[in-house]
């Protein structure tokens, strides 16, 4: 790993994105949201029609793969895909051979999940969990955590001793040590998600969790150990809390990471059993609309360790129209819509519309779901979102963000005009939802998985329940997980599904799959990725692609901004193409993954800028003669700003 180095910083004297005209009248937010609905159904309309598309693919990938050539950046396609032109596109061998091999047991992870499951078919069981990449120990090797569920009270699991959460050590080349015992993490509780961040800037990255009936907060001791200090943060929740995807981010720049965490439905054992079927053989799970909504939390970093509940001040308490609150929240993605330096939030509903919540900049935030169009899909309907993720996909000002959705409901790919705050659903499109639309997706993120500068597409997916296939001829509870290539096309499909001949047998067994995250775990450059599944083993896929592609890759620590530099962007600059990407573990389904940004290259083998804007404001310059390719570099936040 390269030394720590800074550079002078730079002061911009605009925004780094152009900034929304997005708090006047509300009229044209109406009609904004209409014109998105019938533009919604016309793309429908058009998906229905077979037509033949003649595009030379070949040319169009060439400018992302070589950025000299071409036009350099790719713009997104409104065309509509035809079943024949996704066939094609699915068949087409310019879709690199990139295998995935399941390391799990030969690297020595040993955790099996447990949902508690007995026969009464308690909601929870079919939800959990989630799995963090993060260096705990700061060697510079991405360590591991899944976390677990439990038995429930008076249904001990047959054979098995109490479920705890597992920590795992990652010797740098990709085999784990489980050290769970004695670091504090050793807990038992029915656990759901998980986000990683070092609230009290001391460099050692902290551990929250999620979980049913309250949460946890675990302080980083060093040497391998953590301490409970949730009842001295006051982030614990309620009793009656059921706690999905959580994050960690500086929504006031001040410095210091305040905590996010996503509430699903009111649920107990107790209000479980009356939603059920009065005959046991008959019962399956509830489904949520049966259940009352919730509120999310938001908690702002007091420093010394402790934490305030502003969500209701803050806006974040979200009412429908009978005045009750209006979350079942699943996933979260922290993201700036519209670059004027406030991180704002998108949340996952289930059976619910999407909540963005806008950063005012003054504390508050507004929600603006229905009214920016990434509330709805494109004709006024909500749909199941489960996992989620935001990114410049297409290498462009334009920003996706992408949600995994239920069963028989397609993933969306909400994208963004040249406002920031008005989005459009072009999943269908764009070809990421016609593929999975059978599918319950749930871990859902985007990753360059070949190094080719371009961000492709990954999804988990699994059904509730194991009646399903007795219930839903056609569907199944072991599905298998989905890899979507990004073909730079700036016309037609965009993300083409890789088949298992491209990406390995082991990467499409069908599981019950839940989280997923990615990492590097064998300094090779690449990204790894880990699935979680109910009541099994997680899935631990090694990337053993062989393309040669050259990565720049940066480790960012913040002295004014947070010390995980959370939140900061950083492009850089090839040809005339300009890569965006932001430092955000909390992606996907209840799960993070690795806090260094990796920047996939191709063949080329130098970059002509690196611009990193902080989160704090600062923006930083690294010229070529500073970069060095193929390995981890570290940079430092300048101390001081002009």
């Amino acid at each position: 790993m390269d030394p720590i180095f800074f550079l002078p910083p730079h002061e911009p004297s605009a925004p780094r994105r152009r900034r929304a005209n997005f708090r006047g009248s509300s009229a044209p937010k109406v009609m904004v949201a209409i014109l998105g609905i019938a533009i919604g159904a016309a793309i429908a309309w058009t998906f229905a029609i077979p037509r033949r598309t003649e595009k030379n693919s070949t040319a169009q990938t060439a400018s992302l793969t070589n950025p000299g050539a071409g036009t350099g950046v790719a713009s997104v396609s409104a065309s509509a895909p035809t079943h024949a032109s996704v066939a094609a596109h699915q068949t087409s061998p310019q879709i690199p051979t990139t295998p995935f091999v399941n390391i799990t047991a030969a690297a020595g992870i040993d955790f099996r999940h447990v949902s508690g499951a007995y026969g009464d078919k308690f909601l929870p069981e079919s939800m959990g969990g989630g799995v963090a990449f993060f260096d705990y120990d700061g060697d510079g090797a991405p360590d591991l955590l899944l976390i677990n569920s439990s038995a429930w009270p008076g249904h001990p699991v047959a054979g098995q001793t109490a479920a705890t959460m597992a920590l795992y050590h990652n010797d740098g080349h990709g085999h784990f040590t489980n050290v769970t015992a004695g670091s504090g993490l050793d807990v038992t509780f029915y656990g759901m998600g998980v986000a990683i961040g070092d609230y009290d800037n001391d460099g050692r990255p902290d551990v929250f969790i999620s979980g049913v009936n309250g949460n946890h907060l675990f302080h980083n001791e060093g040497g391998g150990h953590f301490r409970d200090v949730t009842a001295d943060a006051q982030v614990g929740g309620k009793a009656e809390d059921w706690g999905t995807s959580c994050a960690w981010l500086d929504y006031d720049n001040d410095g210091l990471l305040d905590l996010f965490v996503c509430n699903y439905v009111k649920w107990s054992p107790q209000i479980d059993l009356a939603k059920a079927s009065a005959d046991p053989s008959a019962r399956t799970y509830a489904q949520p609309t049966r259940f009352d909504g919730t509120f999310c939390y938001l908690y702002h970093n007091e420093g010394h360790g402790h934490f305030r509940d502003v969500s209701a001040t803050a806006g974040i308490q979200v009412k429908n129209a009978a005045g009750k609150p209006a979350a079942k929240a699943m996933g979260v993605v922290p993201v700036d819509l519209d670059g004027d330096g406030w991180i704002d939030l998108v949340v996952s509903n289930d059976g619910l519309q999407n909540f963005v919540f806008h950063n005012e900049g003054n504390g508050t935030f507004k929600e603006i779901g229905a009214l920016s169009g990434a509330g709805f899909d494109n004709f006024g309907r909500a749909r199941g979102g489960m996992g989620i993720d935001a990114a410049h996909f297409a290498n462009g000002p334009a920003l996706g963000i992408m949600v995994g959705n239920f069963a028989n409901e397609m993933s969306a790919l909400f994208v963004s005009d040249d406002s920031h705050l008005n989005f459009t659903d072009i999943g269908a499109e764009q070809g990421i939802g016609p593929a999975g639309v059978t599918l319950l997706k749930f871990g859902a993120f985007f990753f360059d998985y070949d190094n080719d500068g371009r961000l492709d597409a990954l999804f988990t997916n699994g059904q509730l329940d194991p009646a399903v296939e007795k219930l839903q001829p056609g569907q199944h509870y072991r599905q298998p997980a989905q890899l979507f290539w990004n073909t730079g096309s700036a016309q037609g499909i965009r993300f083409v599904l890789v088949p298992p001949a491209k990406c390995g047998a082991d990467f499409v067994m069908p599981i019950v799959g839940r989280g997923s995250a990615f990492a590097d775990i064998d300094s090779d450059g690449d990204p790894d990725v880990i699935f979680t599944q109910i009541d099994g083993p997680p899935v631990l896929l090694r990337n053993d692609q062989a393309l040669g592609h050259h990565f720049a890759r940066f480790k960012l620590v913040g002295t004014r901004s947070n010390r995980d530099a959370i939140g900061a962007w950083i492009r850089v600059r090839i040809g005339e193409q300009t890569l965006e990407r932001q430092v955000m573990p909390t992606r996907s389904y209840l799960s993070q993954s690795e806090l260094p940004v990796t920047f996939g290259l191709g063949a080329l083998t130098r970059v002509e800028d690196v611009e990193i804007i902080w989160p704090r404001g600062t923006h930083q310059h690294l010229d070529a003669a500073h970069i060095t390719l193929d390995r981890t570099m570290t940079v430092e936040e300048p101390r001081e700003s002009k």
